[in-house]
Parts: structure tokens; C-alpha cells; sequence
């Protein structure tokens, strides 16, 4: 019977020395740590170049839109007068240089013709004047003042139909080659600003350039809208990655290119797998984490994002990510 007691003693004895040696073994193991990140999604903001009254809206926070979809419009009466502005330049510049190809009407050569033949005419009279002059001045009849007046008159009569003549050739020969470039160069000067302005004007309806969904419609019906300024935000689904702010001395587990595997709490217990594709240290304002000052030196904190390897369907921005240490 003592025996029997004491053996149940030893035993009892052996099972808490047990337990309290598990115990303190667990109590000087390392702790699992869980670190937190949050799920960020490409944005994309939908904007117009040029300033204007928000007419219409045609979307609403949720929705799916597709690239090349119409997302809102503007009405800008400026831009309107200005296109019709353009416009009319260009007929302008484009009749100018249609003129300057065209050359001097007919009746145009004709009356430069008409201008020659009367200097002509002028000219031959002059010289019989001059003729008759001269030799009355040779009988002593006139004054030597009397000579010198027809010849000067003679003179000018000659450079009178010179002139007559070349204005003659050139009407016709029509506008120079380089005056109708100029024209034709005013012309498509005109014609590029009215390109230009229908270009900003095109811009007061404004598609969107990505697949994704509504985030956010900052403008609506009736409110200015500056030049650039995001009327309305959306996000790209399919381009979805992980934030996670790591210490230093833990960076050694999250290198480039390697895979880890995480939880979802907002999706359930299930393990996602995500790739490092990024690793930068964060700004200094807010990294800096003091340790013992024996060790020389405090840790800094690193932005790592992962993408997941697979997608994820009901995956949102804003859901919290959960790895173990």
C-alpha cells in the first residue's frame, strides 16, 4: 500500500515538474507576431483640358465603365465663338490665297495695257516736240532754255512709259511665287488653328481612357470645373497590390521577388498568396523607431508592395491583409 502510494506521488510529482517546464519553455519562446497591410487598386482621374460648366454627368459611384465610354460634359459658349472665329479666319486666308494663285483679273491686264499704250503715245509725241524744238533752236528761232525743256520732257516721257510697260508684264504674270507661298502658308496657318481650337473644343466631352469602376464624382450638374481638375475618379480592379510597412530587422524575411502567403479577413480564413514586387524605406517623419541605445543604432520602416499571385475575386480596396510572422 506505501508502495503503491508512493508511486502515485512520484507520479504526480513527474506530471507538474513536466508542466512547469513546458511552461517556462513557452514563456521563452518567441512570440508570433501578425503584421497588418491594407489593399490599395490603381486610380485613375477622368478630367477635361479646358474649363467649363459641368453639363451632365453620366455616371454614379459603382459603376463599371469601359474605355472610350462618355463620362461627362461641359458646356463652354467661349470655346463655341472661338471655333466660329477660327473658322471664319481660315475662309479668309484660304480666299487670299486662292487670289494670289489666280493672278490679275483680265480687265486688270487690260487697263495696265491701256496705262503703257497712253505713255507710249505720250512718248512719241514728246520726241517729235523735242524734234521740232531742236531745230528751231538751230535757226536761232528759240531760246536754248526752250530745247532743254523738250529733251527733259522727252526724258521723263521715255521713263513714263517704261514704267507703264512693267506694270504691264506684271499683271501679266500674276502674283510672284513667293507671294503666293506666303498665302498658301497664311492659309494652312488658319486652317491648323481651327484644328487646334475644334481640338479643345472636342474636349468638352470627356471619355474615359481605362476599364474600371466609380470611385468617386467629385462635380456635378451645373458647377465650374477647372482645366484639369478631376471631375470624376475611378479604380482599376484588375491592378490591385498590398501595403505592408515592415522594421528594418524583420526586412530580411520580405525580399523582392519572393512569395508569402496572407489572410483576408473581410474574405474569410482562406490563405492568399501574394509576390513582392516593391520594397522602399519610408520618409523620415514617421519611420524612426528608437531601440536599446546598447545597440547602437534605431530602425527604420519599409513600404513593401505584393501583388497577388492569383486573382482574387471580391477582393476591395481598404481590406485589411494579415500575415504571420
Amino acid at each position: 500500500m506505501n508502495k503503491l502510494l508512493s508511486i502515485l506521488i512520484w507520479g504526480v510529482t513527474f506530471v507538474l515538474l513536466v508542466l512547469v517546464a513546458r511552461s517556462f519553455w513557452q514563456a521563452y519562446q518567441p512570440v508570433a507576431q501578425t503584421l497588418q497591410g491594407q489593399i490599395e487598386a490603381r486610380q485613375y482621374s477622368i478630367s477635361s483640358k479646358v474649363p467649363g460648366r459641368i453639363d451632365q454627368v453620366l455616371v454614379k459611384k459603382g459603376d463599371r465603365i469601359e474605355k472610350g465610354q462618355l463620362v461627362f460634359t461641359l458646356l463652354s459658349p467661349e470655346l463655341v465663338a472661338k471655333l466660329e472665329q477660327a473658322r471664319a479666319g481660315s475662309a479668309a486666308a484660304s480666299a487670299m490665297a486662292s487670289a494670289a494663285d489666280t493672278g490679275a483679273r483680265k480687265q486688270q491686264v487690260a487697263a495696265a495695257k491701256d496705262t503703257w499704250q497712253k505713255a507710249k503715245v505720250g512718248a512719241q509725241l514728246a520726241e517729235k516736240t523735242s524734234q521740232r524744238i531742236t531745230n528751231l533752236y538751230n535757226d536761232g528761232v528759240v531760246a536754248e532754255q526752250k530745247k532743254d525743256e523738250a529733251l527733259t520732257q522727252l526724258k521723263a516721257s521715255k521713263f513714263t512709259e517704261n514704267a507703264a510697260y512693267q506694270m504691264y508684264q506684271m499683271a501679266k504674270e500674276g502674283t510672284r511665287e513667293e507671294t503666293k507661298k506666303a498665302a498658301q502658308e497664311k492659309a494652312r496657318a488658319a486652317r491648323e488653328t481651327v484644328a487646334e481650337v475644334k481640338a479643345y473644343a472636342d474636349e468638352t466631352k470627356v471619355n474615359s481612357w481605362h476599364d474600371g469602376e466609380v470611385a468617386q464624382v467629385l462635380l456635378r450638374s451645373g458647377e465650374i470645373a477647372p482645366a484639369g481638375f478631376p471631375v470624376v475618379n475611378i479604380l482599376d480592379m484588375t491592378d490591385v497590390w498590398a501595403i505592408l510597412h515592415v522594421r528594418e530587422d524583420q526586412l530580411a524575411m520580405y525580399k523582392m521577388g519572393e512569395v508569402f502567403s496572407a489572410i483576408i479577413p473581410a474574405l474569410g480564413e482562406v490563405t492568399y498568396e501574394f509576390k513582392i514586387t516593391y520594397v522602399s524605406v519610408m520618409g523620415d517623419y514617421a519611420t524612426w523607431r528608437a531601440t536599446d541605445t546598447s545597440k547602437g543604432f534605431d530602425m527604420r520602416t519599409f513600404e513593401i508592395e505584393a501583388r497577388p499571385v492569383q486573382p482574387i475575386q471580391g477582393m476591395r480596396v481598404g481590406m485589411s491583409i494579415l500575415v504571420q510572422q
